[in-house]
């Protein structure tokens, strides 16, 4: 039997980004919360050391920051008609266990959505017709609009201490940055990173092609920083350890580096860590939640009692857990009805390696350092001759050049031996590779679900994922990849590699970590599983945050856009649900 334990305002359930922002601001409003997360406590000091952290063998193949498969996984098919199996190992994208989440391990690639992203299908109706949208796409407006976000955005953008070049400040384009993002009340907090030469030459090409490049926002400081809580972040150093390591350097924006120092003093506070929570509690009426059941490391259970429960957790997680919980109905593929799991999306990358004459010095790199052009995302390019919808950015970056994971060999290079170790000593310091980032649109047969027949440690049915590639985004990925070639090519290479995506989905090679949906948000209670507020539009006492509530995913990288529905999200409840708990939007 659970131990019942005292009473909190708030709980959250994980701790990473979302959590943080959400605990900083309703802690402000004077709340007790609490926050429960499955992994272990960790800070800048001491786990984030520059003499520990800088372990390729340790993060980037062992995996140490991540979850843990044999705790944690889930099932996996391409299509309705096969048989899910678990993810035994850590592969197309890897989800983070521990305080700080996601935001411990990212690059710092930060984007806000296009304002046609909130409006896709309405947008694309208007433009290219009802017709245009193919048979079985579920794709649809966020309920929400860029102008809505924006001072979201803003705040988000503040706190981290981006560095970048505006390109639209009140409508007014600015030379130097993106022309086709949306307007903007002010700069960038901090000037873009330092070029490294691989982007200098990125640059030049684009340019040579007819396009306009700019410097990619980043959450690694171009210079000292105190953000919006006062918290005083460094430098970047440009060690080339970002990607799936922490920041020893107080320059990358995570919530260690940006929220964590002032939240973590507040009497108002409480995390619990090593903590899983297997369910949401709900009263006898289903439409209320009275708290959580959680299980700890030694298997007792405890049920903590909670005015608001708000599902902070990685994406797939908040799904899961809604699922198991009971709140909202789950999403049936076959009656098409439903809204739990509905509307899954991902993203699409390919990249084309290039190989220079010039040395480009890889190993000199931070998370988000590059150079993109973006004149085909979203909808800034016509469609209609095309026949596909979404886009994404172009981009290329300097990283850092980690010698395990990083290296690019010609294809004539032998595959191992002395002629392999020849071919990747003349080929590492000349080698720079564009890579194509791309929307994924939603489908009717892209979904999440309980398993049938794979269960948790805790007798709990696995989340099960079905999802594949739709000629929709192999039309859009080749597309994307034919114009980096175009770059390519004017960058002046001895030779060019294209890696453009092809086949059915797999979960096994790492692709990236930007999984979507499955709790999309929007107007309709019929098409979404929570409101514009991202509250539960079932169980009003229920916010659900972060990247599951995109109905459909953008040609960028999430994290900027779900720190700003954070703010959005904060806001609502400061300003209208703690005044009046209950539906902020009629149903």
């Amino acid at each position: 039997m659970a131990t019942r334990l005292p009473h909190v305002d708030v709980v959250l359930v994980g701790f990473g980004w979302t959590a943080s922002i959400l605990a900083q601001e309703l802690t402000d409003e004077g709340l007790n919360v609490l926050a429960i997360e499955r992994g272990s406590f960790r800070d800048t000091v001491p786990d984030f050391a520059t003499t520990q952290i800088q372990d390729e063998l340790r993060y980037a193949v062992r995996n140490e920051l991540f979850e843990e498969p044999e705790r944690e996984t889930l099932t996996f098919r391409n299509s309705m008609d096969q048989t899910a199996l678990p993810m035994r190992h850590l592969g197309s994208f890897k989800p983070a266990a521990g305080a700080g989440g996601a935001g411990v391990h990212w690059n710092g690639q930060n984007w806000r959505f296009l304002p046609t992203d909130f409006v896709t299908r309405s947008h694309t109706e208007q433009r290219y017709g009802k017709n245009f949208i193919p048979a079985g796409m579920t794709i649809q407006d966020w309920g929400i609009t860029y102008d809505d976000l924006e001072p979201f955005y803003d705040r988000f953008e503040y706190l981290c201490g981006i560095s970048g070049q505006a390109g639209n400040v009140n409508g007014e384009i600015q030379a130097g940055g993106n022309p086709f993002e949306g307007p903007r009340k002010r700069g960038f907090p901090l000037p873009p990173l330092k070029r490294s030469y691989g982007t200098v030459l990125f640059d030049k090409a684009a340019k040579e092609v007819g396009y306009k490049p700019f410097p990619c926002p980043a959450a690694n400081t171009s210079e000292a920083y105190k953000n919006i809580y006062g918290v005083q972040m460094g430098q970047c150093t440009f060690c080339g350890f970002c990607e799936w390591f922490g920041c020893g350097n107080y320059s990358k924006s995570s919530p260690q580096t940006t929220v964590f120092p002032v939240l973590l003093k507040k009497d108002n506070f409480k995390l619990r860590t090593h903590a899983s929570v297997t369910k949401v509690l709900l009263d006898n009426t289903g439409k209320r939640a009275t708290g959580v059941v959680y299980v700890d490391l030694q298997g007792r259970e405890y049920e903590q009692p909670a005015d608001l429960v708000i599902l902070t957790a990685f994406a797939q997680h908040n799904v899961h857990l809604m699922l198991l919980s009971g709140i909202g109905k789950p999403y049936d593929p076959v009656k098409n009805e439903g809204v739990v799991g509905r509307n899954y999306a991902y993203q699409i990358t390919s990249s084309v390696d290039v190989f220079l004459n010039d040395v480009v010095n890889p190993f000199m790199g931070a998370g988000a350092l590059g150079q993109a052009i973006d004149e085909f995302n979203g909808d800034n390019f016509d469609h209609g001759p095309e026949k596909f919808i979404g886009g994404g950015y172009i981009a290329l970056w300097t990283t850092g050049g980690r010698p395990i994971l990083q290296h690019h060999l010609p294809k004539d290079a032998p595959k191992w031996g002395s002629g392999w170790k020849k071919a990747m000593k003349d080929n590492y310091l000349r080698t720079v590779s564009l890579a194509t980032h791309g929307s994924v649109m939603s489908y009717r047969d892209a979904y999440l679900d309980l398993d049938p027949t794979y269960r948790d440690v805790y007798g709990n049915p696995l989340l099960r994922l079905t999802f594949d590639f739709h000629d929709n985004e192999h039309r859009m990925s080749n597309f994307l990849t034919d114009k980096a070639q175009g770059i390519a090519k004017a960058m002046k290479a001895r030779e060019i590699h294209a890696n453009p995506r092809k086949g059915h989905y797999t979960i096994v090679p790492y692709q990236t970590t930007h999984n979507t949906g499955g709790a999309a948000m929007g107007t309709d209670p019929r098409t979404s599983a929570v409101n514009r507020y991202l509250q539960s539009w079932d169980v009003p006492n229920v916010f659900v945050v972060g990247s599951c509530a995109f109905p459909q995913n953008a040609g960028y990288n999430p994290t900027g856009t779900v720190g700003a529905l954070a703010y959005w999200t904060a806001h609502a409840l400061r300003t209208q649900y703690l005044k009046k708990p209950g539906p902020l939007v009629s149903a």
